[in-house]
């Protein structure tokens, strides 16, 4: 209810005060008792000879473990000087906010820092993990939950207002052209009709499942150093007791000229005020995942500035750029927690509510995360020449000379198998020479040879699946995306050799993907 100018203005003042104040303490090893400490200077408006005169009403501010933080600081690379020029060298702009839970955001005008209010439970939240927290930190800079840089409170006419200031997931200087906030949960999980009536609306998990139902797809190398992150990030969030937080993740297409003009146009009205590059180690998405902090060349031009976003690609084949992190961690399954779930299961399906106990939290998160979201891009890429030389050698180093002579056998047959793409029917007559004698055993003994075979291959143990032969030509026609296969099964010997195909594929590219299992 405070007018939001006079709560920036008391922030600014307030961390001016106590930041200055902290570069004459000494520097030391970090100990139990810091993360306890409390320190509190009184600021009234006509100033006194150790703070400014300023133009709010009287308030008391509360700096909590400020030697911890500043150890966060240093971290994470920001010199004190930079994190007030940050903070206090310009007004802070206010966000809104399209959570429930009422706190304000401001961010910096430098892009690099968020100010939320917190709830008293949250801050205190915060206070007891924080000793946890500098633990993971030290083992892993590298995570997607977030930096906290501060904790402070403003305390002015008989309230107390608590602030958290943190790492900026969602630079304002690239156009978000969706902003997703992803819980893996589906009761109740849409945007409301006031959310998206606004300029830049916040969707959900239904939204994201109606809009990008294919999910987002990177290359695997990406793919898995985000899933690594993501579960590393889950299991110190489990172990923590956390749940109820979200993947808030914001989507910059790069393809249309139109989208792109618009992110340079703010991109260089923003530029003006933002005081060289990034200052805050590890704070951008690319950073957070493990990765050498790469610019994303492989998805976009060398004359984008991709701001640290992940490259990806929508099932549309668009170019995009994420940014991500997990947020609103600071939620603890206590009792309130416990009676809203068992409130909610009672009422609706219990598996699909977003309060839950934090191990099955955990893992529905990042199933979702890791199945619906994020996807490899594989399929999307691999083309026909890549899959006519990738099929087979995909296998391991020690079943690489039996696939080398299984290939050179099918090439010297002059099948055409791979190349070609024909119908299974006509190749299980090639290779068993008749379709009505699918007893005959196929002559190609070095394929069998190569694999040090020691079973004698009977005649009847060589098993063909006369569903797909030839009397069916409606198979690819008719039966629209559905995969057909062949399998030759060689009981004694245990082989069986797999290949699967759907129409989609056979209609796209003229080869023919075949699996090979020893």
């Amino acid at each position: 209810q405070t007018a939001s100018s006079a709560i920036k203005g008391a922030i600014q003042l307030g961390i001016g005060y106590t930041v200055g104040n902290l570069t004459s303490k000494p520097d030391r090893d970090v100990l139990m008792q810091d993360f306890y400490v409390v320190e509190s200077v009184f600021l009234p408006s006509e100033g006194s000879n150790l703070t400014p005169a300023h133009h709010y009403p009287d308030f008391r501010f509360k700096t909590y473990a400020p030697l911890a933080f500043r150890y966060f600081r240093e971290l994470f690379g920001i010199k004190p000087d930079d994190y007030l020029y940050s903070i206090c060298s310009e007004p802070l702009i206010e966000l809104s906010n399209p959570g429930a839970s009422g706190s304000l955001f401001f961010v910096t005008s430098d892009d690099e820092f968020i100010i939320k209010t917190v709830q008293h439970k949250e801050a205190e939240f915060l206070q007891k993990l924080l000793p946890g927290y500098y633990m993971n930190l030290n083992q892993n800079p590298r995570t997607l939950l977030p930096k906290f840089y501060g904790l402070y409170c403003v305390q002015s006419g008989g309230i107390n207002i608590r602030i958290i200031v943190m790492n900026n997931i969602l630079p304002r200087v690239l156009k978000m052209h969706f902003t997703y906030d992803l819980k893996g949960s589906t009761y109740k999980r849409r945007a409301s009709r006031k959310e998206r009536e606004k300029s830049s609306p916040t969707f959900k998990d239904l939204d994201f499942l109606q809009d990008m139902h294919e999910g987002l797809y990177f290359d695997s190398e990406t793919y898995s150093a985000l899933m690594k992150t993501l579960q590393r990030d889950c299991r110190v969030l489990e172990s923590f007791k956390i749940m109820d937080y979200s993947l808030l993740l914001g989507i910059h297409i790069l393809n249309s000229n139109m989208k792109e003009k618009e992110g340079e146009n703010s991109q260089s009205a923003s530029d003006a005020k933002r005081p060289g590059g990034q200052k805050v180690l590890y704070s951008t998405a690319m950073e957070s995942i493990q990765g050498p902090g790469k610019s994303g060349d492989s998805v976009t031009t060398q004359t984008t500035n991709t701001m640290g976003g992940i490259p990806a690609k929508s099932h549309k084949g668009e170019k995009l750029l994420l940014f991500m992190g997990i947020i609103d961690i600071l939620q603890s399954y206590r009792l309130m927690k416990k009676l809203e779930h068992s409130w909610k299961a009672l009422v609706y399906d219990g598996d699909a509510v977003s309060v839950h106990r934090p191990s099955f939290y955990a893992d529905r998160f990042l199933k979702f995360m890791s199945t619906r979201v994020f996807k490899k891009l594989q399929a999307l890429k691999s083309s026909p020449s890549k899959k006519r030389c990738n099929s087979i050698t995909a296998l391991k180093a020690t079943s690489h000379e039996v696939v080398c002579a299984v290939s050179q056998e099918w090439k010297d047959e002059k099948h055409g198998f791979l190349a070609e793409g024909q119908s299974y029917a006509s190749l299980d007559e090639e290779v068993l020479g008749s379709r009505h004698r699918p007893d005959l055993v196929p002559s190609t003994p070095s394929l069998f040879e190569a694999a040090s075979l020691a079973t004698t291959i009977s005649s009847s143990s060589l098993n063909v699946d006369e569903h797909y032969q030839r009397d069916q030509p409606m198979l690819y026609s008719s039966s629209k995306g559905l995969p057909s296969s062949s399998t030759f099964t060689l009981e004694d010997s245990a082989i069986c050799l797999t290949s699967e195909q759907s129409t989609v594929e056979m209609e796209n590219d003229n080869a023919s993907v075949l699996d090979v299992y020893l």
